[in-house]
């Protein structure tokens, strides 16, 4: 773009015009950013994205399992983040399919700390009513996914919603010997599940992979990182997107170190395969991907590099 001396003194004199105003109208720092939403067109389908704040999480040499906390703060800090700290972003996607609405995971129903719990902030502002929303699929039983469902008093958010949940997660998490043998740091997953689920659970509907969830939305088995963690394939005309879930968990970790295994992997090796297999199918076939822990608005494509990948964030379009 070019500038003429005309432009240049245009924005001069309106420098000088505003430093001239009296201090009493000078804007005051408002503290917090307003709420998170960014849509896009996916063929006939809008898909919106629903920021639900971030979690500042304090980690030790136990975050990743195969890598040493050098090596980790090393990565942070290629990303210009600070040691010892993962800034991890929780984003649900709202896809409205001409037919209905329908929510890929809930959010963390505001669990996770002050600065996390605006997803209904972000529906307010999208102009979305809860009651609205047709379907809620669920990726995985993680409490940053399903806590959403329910309000802080037990009552359900999206009461006129099917929830659909993979078969094989709700086989782990909700299985009574699986609880009675957990670990003490695994125990509270467990109860969680059941807190959300236990006196709905005639009303979740249970599904396998492969076939359609919603209007042009079918889920993927990505074990590993739960032993049902799903992801969904969203296509509508010639345009598709991958929703990866937690393939990548914090991208600029375990997308540029896909060997990396997270201590919160029920299984690393085989959520280091279905990393790599769906990160070489988005980079390879130059699909728009969206990652639940990616920064907002979470939306972009998937490019190789080396021996990892890298996440290409998507512009920001006005329309």
């Amino acid at each position: 773009m070019l500038f003429t001396r005309r432009d240049l003194l245009a924005g001069s004199a309106a420098a000088v015009s505003t430093a001239a105003l009296p201090a009493a109208t000078a804007a005051q720092p408002a503290g917090r950013q307003t709420p998170g939403v960014y849509r896009i067109k996916l063929g006939s389908f809008e898909v919106t994205a629903l920021y639900d704040g971030t979690w500042f999480r304090k980690i030790d040499g136990k975050f990743v399992r195969n890598a040493s906390s050098a090596d980790v703060n090393r990565a942070l800090a290629d990303a210009f983040l600070p040691p010892n700290i993962v800034p991890t972003s929780f984003t649900a996607l709202l896809v409205d399919t001409g037919k209905g609405r329908v929510l890929i995971d809930a959010g963390t129903g505001g669990q996770l700390g002050p600065t996390t719990g605006y997803l209904g902030g972000a529906l307010a502002a999208a102009g979305v009513d809860p009651k609205r929303i047709g379907t809620v699929l669920v990726t995985h039983f993680h409490p940053d996914h399903i806590n959403g469902i329910r309000d802080k008093d037990g009552a359900k958010v999206f009461p006129n919603a099917e929830i659909k949940v993979p078969a094989r997660e709700w086989d782990y998490w909700m299985d009574d010997a699986r609880l009675s043998a957990a670990t003490d740091a695994a125990r509270p997953q467990f109860l969680n599940a059941r807190r959300i689920f236990r006196d709905i659970a005639g009303e979740v509907m249970r599904f396998e992979p492969g076939k359609e969830a919603a209007p042009g939305i079918v889920p993927l088995a990505a074990y590993g990182h739960t032993p049902g963690h799903t992801v969904y394939s969203i296509a509508s005309g010639r345009q598709s997107m991958l929703v990866l879930g937690d393939t990548t968990n914090h991208p600029w970790l375990f997308a540029r170190y896909p060997e990396w295994q997270g201590a919160f992997d029920v299984d690393g090796s085989m959520a280091v395969a279905a990393r790599k297999k769906l990160l070489d199918r988005a980079a390879a076939d130059r699909m728009l991907v969206h990652g639940y822990h990616f920064p907002f608005p979470a939306i972009g494509h998937i490019a190789k590099r080396g021996k990892g990948y890298e996440v290409v964030p998507t512009m920001w379009q006005p329309l």
